[in-house]
Formats: structure tokens, C-alpha cells, sequence
């Protein structure tokens, strides 16, 4: 049951994260994938004994990936921004 509203709560904040408009690429791929591997964590630490732990994980790594491509997605839109000038 625990379980569930782990992944119930990261879905609402998956959603929150990606209807806001401000936020730009690194942010959304932050929350994005922070979210992710939450959910991934928690599942995957539920099986081994730590859903928390796993979540806690499995969220700080999926928030790293997903800032490092929300940035390198920023960067390509800039140098297509710059080149098709």
C-alpha cells in the first residue's frame, strides 16, 4: 500500500513538473527524471527490502540524467537558434 502512494505522488508531481511552461529543459528533465527513477527505485527497493532507499536513489540519479540531457537539449536549441539566424 506504501508502494502505491509512492507512485501515486510521483505521478501527480510528473505531471505538475511538465504543465509548467516556466520551467525550461534542465528543469523539466530534472523533475522528470527524478520522478522516474523514484518510481523505479521504489519498485526495484520494494523487491530488495527499502522502498525508500530505493526511491531516494533511484530519484537522485534519475534527477542527475535527466538535468544532464534537459541541458544538452537546451544547448542544441541554441546553436540552432544560432545557426538558422
Amino acid at each position: 500500500m506504501y508502494l502505491l502512494r509512492v507512485l501515486c505522488l510521483l505521478g501527480i508531481l510528473m505531471l505538475a513538473g511538465w504543465s509548467c511552461s516556466s520551467m525550461d529543459k534542465t528543469q523539466k528533465g530534472a523533475l522528470g527524471g527524478g520522478a522516474a527513477g523514484a518510481a523505479t527505485g521504489a519498485l526495484i527497493g520494494g523487491a530488495a527490502g527499502s522502498a525508500g532507499t530505493g526511491a531516494l536513489v533511484g530519484g537522485a540519479a534519475g534527477a542527475a540524467g535527466g538535468a544532464l540531457i534537459g541541458n544538452e537539449m537546451e544547448k542544441r536549441d541554441e546553436e540552432d537558434r544560432r545557426r538558422y539566424r
